[in-house]
């Protein structure tokens, strides 16, 4: 049903928002916050050390900056980005 043109995105977003509906229940269940980061946030596109942001084409695995020389990752450099973003909306909240 995914292939189909018409159908595809729509069913694709009811799987996300079921996702997100079940983390945001869950959550409150156990008495957590769930914080979401923007969806256009450039996590992979930015540095983890320096903050230089660069276009990245989707097959580069590594993420290597001409600003301060630093070679990651591109996963890694994303997740490291997501952390420090996810620490800096929880600590200015509370």
């Amino acid at each position: 049903m995914l292939a189909n043109r018409k159908l595809g995105k729509s069913i694709a977003n009811q799987v996300f928002y079921e996702f997100r509906r079940q983390l945001e229940y869950k959550t409150q269940w156990y008495g957590s916050e769930l914080v979401v980061v923007d969806r256009f946030f450039p996590s992979s596109k930015t540095c983890s050390n320096c903050g230089h942001v660069q276009d990245m084409p989707l097959n580069a695995r590594t993420y290597d900056c001409p600003e301060c020389g630093r070679s990651i990752d591109r996963d890694l450099n994303a997740s490291i980005n997501l952390r420090d973003a996810v620490g800096s909306i929880v600590n200015a909240c509370g």
